[in-house]
C-alpha cells in the first residue's frame, strides 16, 4: 500500500512557498495540487475514450482552474492491445476506466493494478462525496471484488458508472426509433404496425427524397461495424429496439421473463434482424459502406441528409436536428412501429459495469480521487456534461435549471459553436475525452429544485416547440418529448437494474468465443449483403456449420448459465 502522500507528489508541495497552508485532501479546490506552480499532468487511460492526446477546451480549464492538473487521454483503439502493454507494465495510469466489469477488470484486481480505495483514509480524505452518496455502489464493488479473489479481497477499488439515487425509476429511451419527420409528414403519416410495414414508409421515403444535401444517394440506415462485439452491433441491437431483449454473452435475453435465445436459434431474434437488413440491402435501402465506414462517417452521412432513420438517439436526432434542418422545416422525431416493445434500462443505485478506478503505480492518487470525486458531485457532473456554470448553464432562484442563451446554442449545436469567454475552440472541443459518466443522467440533482441531471426534462426546457416540425410531431403524436412518447401506449421492456456482473471467462472459453464470435460477425455482414434470399439462406447455413466446428454448442451454454444468474439477481432485488 503507498503512503498517504507519494513522494513524488510531496516533492513538489514541498517547492511550493505556499505550503504552509497545505492541509491535504479535503477542500473542493484541491489541496496540494492547487498549492503546486506547475500543472500536474494526470495519465487517464479509459477503454471508453475515443479521442487520444492532452484535454482541451472548456473543461480542461475547468480542471486546471480548479486542481492545477492537466489530463493526458489514453485511448484503446486496437482492442485491449494498448491495456496489455500497460498491464504488463504495471502501470495502467492514474485514473483508470474500464468498458466493463468482466474482460479486464477482474484480472488488474488479481494482479494488484489498481489502488485500495479503502486504504488509510483514501475515499474519506478525497473522495467525501462519493464516499457519502454512493455507498451502494462502492458496496457493489467490494462484493465484485470478493467475487473475483474468491473471498480474499473485498477492497473497494472504484465503482460502475451510471449511478442513480433512487431505483423506483428507468433512465432515457436511447432506442428511440428516430425517423426524418418531415419525409414521413410528407407521406402522410402511414400507419406502421411492424418492420414489414416499416420498410414500406423507407422506400416511399427515398422515393421522395433520393438524394442527400450533397447530392449523393439516400439510404435508409447506414451502420459501422467498429462496435461489433460478440454479433453485429446493429443486428442485435434491433431486436433491443424491437422485442426488447436485451444482449447477453452470444444471444439475447428477455428482462420480462428471463427466456434466452441464442444467436443462431432457427426463427430466434438475431437471425430475423439479419434478414431485416438484407430485406433493406436487397430493396436499396441499406448503405453499402456500412461494413467499412466509422462511426464519424455514417454520422457525417446523416448529418448530410442522406439517412433517414436511426434506432439510437445519439446516431439520430441528437445529431440530425440542428437548428439549420429545424428551420428548414426538416427533423428526426419517434416513430416506432405499434408492435414494438423497446428497452429502456432501469437506475440502480449499484452503478452499473464501467467502472472509474485509480492505477495502483499512480504517483498521485489523492490527486486522482479528488478529480473522480469532483466528477461525482452536483456541479462536477453538471460541468462534465453541459459546460461551465454561469457561462452556459444555472440555476433560478427558484432552483430550477436552465441553459443561458450561450448554452442553449452550445447544446443545439455542440460542433458549431465556439465557447468564447477565455475558451478555446468549439464547445464540442471542450467536451470531456474520458467517455463515461458518474450519475445516471436521469438520476436526482440534490443541487436542483427536484430536477434530474436529464436537460431534456427541465422545467425550463419543457416549453413551446422551437420549431413547425417539432410542433407537427407534438400534434401528431400529443407528446412534448420522446420519453412521454415511448410511455403512451406503456409497450416497452424495462430492464432492471441489478448486481448481476458478467464473469471473466477461462482462457481456454476465450479461445473458442473469438473463433466463434469472429464467425459470426463476418459471417453476419456476409449474409446482410446478400443479393437474394436463397444467398442469404446458403450464407446462414454455412455460418451455423462453421460456428458449430468451432464450438458454438459450448459458447451457448455458457451464456445461458449467465443469463439465469442474471435473472436470479433481478428477481433478488425485486424480492
Amino acid at each position: 500500500m503507498k503512503k498517504r502522500f507519494s513522494k513524488k507528489l510531496l516533492s513538489v508541495i514541498l517547492a511550493s512557498s505556499m505550503v504552509a497552508g497545505l492541509t491535504g485532501c479535503g477542500s473542493s479546490s484541491g489541496g496540494g495540487s492547487k498549492d503546486s506552480k506547475e500543472p500536474i499532468t494526470l495519465e487517464v487511460f479509459s477503454q471508453l475514450a475515443n479521442y487520444s492526446g492532452m484535454q482541451g477546451g472548456w473543461s480542461a480549464d475547468i480542471l486546471l482552474e480548479k486542481f492545477n492538473v492537466k489530463l493526458n487521454i489514453i485511448p484503446d483503439p486496437a482492442g485491449n492491445s494498448v491495456y496489455d502493454t500497460r498491464a504488463e507494465s504495471g502501470d495502467l495510469g492514474d485514473i483508470v476506466v474500464f468498458g466493463n466489469n468482466y474482460d479486464k477488470y477482474p484480472s488488474a484486481v488479481q494482479q494488484g493494478l489498481l489502488y485500495n480505495w479503502d486504504g488509510e483514509g483514501l475515499l474519506e480524505d478525497c473522495g467525501e462525496y462519493i464516499n457519502e452518496h454512493m455507498k451502494d455502489a462502492l458496496e457493489n464493488n467490494r462484493n465484485l471484488n470478493s467475487t473475483i479473489t474468491d473471498g480474499k479481497d473485498n477492497s473497494c477499488y472504484g465503482f460502475g458508472f451510471n449511478v442513480a439515487t433512487s431505483s423506483e425509476n428507468h433512465g432515457e429511451f436511447m432506442y428511440s426509433w428516430d425517423i426524418r419527420w418531415d419525409l414521413y409528414k410528407q407521406l402522410g403519416y402511414p400507419e406502421c404496425k411492424n418492420l414489414d410495414d416499416y420498410i414500406e414508409i423507407l422506400k416511399d421515403m427515398q422515393k421522395a427524397c433520393p438524394k442527400d444535401e450533397a447530392g449523393h444517394k439516400t439510404y435508409a440506415v447506414s451502420m459501422w461495424s467498429q462496435w461489433d462485439d460478440a454479433m453485429v452491433m446493429y443486428v442485435k441491437a434491433m431486436a433491443t429496439a424491437y422485442y426488447g431483449y436485451d444482449e447477453q454473452g452470444l444471444g439475447l435475453y428477455d428482462p420480462k421473463t428471463g427466456s434466452y435465445y441464442d444467436a443462431l436459434m432457427d426463427d430466434g431474434p438475431y437471425l430475423e434482424m439479419l434478414k431485416f437488413f438484407n430485406k433493406l440491402y436487397q430493396e436499396g435501402l441499406l448503405d453499402p459502406d456500412s461494413m467499412t465506414q466509422t462511426y464519424d462517417e455514417a454520422l457525417e452521412k446523416l448529418k448530410n441528409g442522406g439517412v433517414f432513420t436511426s434506432n439510437f438517439n445519439y446516431a439520430g436526432s441528437l445529431a440530425y436536428n440542428t437548428p439549420a434542418h429545424v428551420n428548414e422545416g426538416k427533423g428526426m422525431y419517434s416513430m416506432k412501429p405499434s408492435e414494438a416493445t423497446p428497452l429502456v434500462y432501469g437506475l440502480g443505485t449499484l452503478g452499473s459495469d464501467r467502472i472509474w478506478a485509480i492505477g495502483s503505480k499512480s504517483e498521485y492518487p489523492e490527486l486522482a480521487m479528488e478529480v473522480i470525486n469532483y466528477l461525482a458531485t452536483p456541479e462536477g457532473f453538471m460541468e462534465s456534461q453541459y459546460g461551465p456554470k454561469g457561462e452556459t448553464w444555472d440555476y433560478d432562484e427558484e432552483g430550477n435549471t436552465f441553459f443561458t442563451e450561450h448554452g442553449k446554442l452550445c447544446n443545439k449545436d455542440k460542433m458549431g459553436t465556439q465557447m468564447g469567454n477565455g475558451h478555446e475552440g468549439t464547445y464540442h472541443d471542450g467536451e470531456l475525452q474520458i467517455n463515461n459518466i458518474t450519475w445516471a443522467l436521469d438520476a436526482e440533482n440534490p443541487d436542483s429544485n427536484g430536477e434530474t441531471y436529464n436537460s431534456k426534462k427541465w422545467k425550463s426546457n419543457i416549453t413551446e416547440a422551437e420549431s413547425e416540425i417539432e410542433q407537427d410531431w407534438r400534434d401528431f403524436t400529443e407528446c412534448t418529448n420522446p420519453d412521454e412518447y415511448m410511455e403512451k401506449d406503456g409497450k416497452y421492456t424495462l430492464s432492471p437494474a441489478s448486481s448481476y456482473a458478467k464473469p471473466e471467462m477461462e482462457a481456454e472459453l476465450q479461445t473458442t468465443w473469438k473463433q466463434v464470435t469472429t464467425t459470426i460477425k463476418n459471417s453476419s455482414w456476409e449474409a446482410m449483403y446478400a443479393k437474394t434470399d436463397a444467398e442469404f439462406d446458403k450464407i446462414v447455413a454455412n455460418m451455423k456449420k462453421e460456428a458449430n466446428n468451432y464450438g458454438y454448442d459450448i459458447c451457448v451454454e455458457w451464456s445461458k448459465e449467465e443469463a439465469a444468474k442474471r435473472k436470479a439477481c433481478e428477481d433478488a432485488l425485486q424480492n
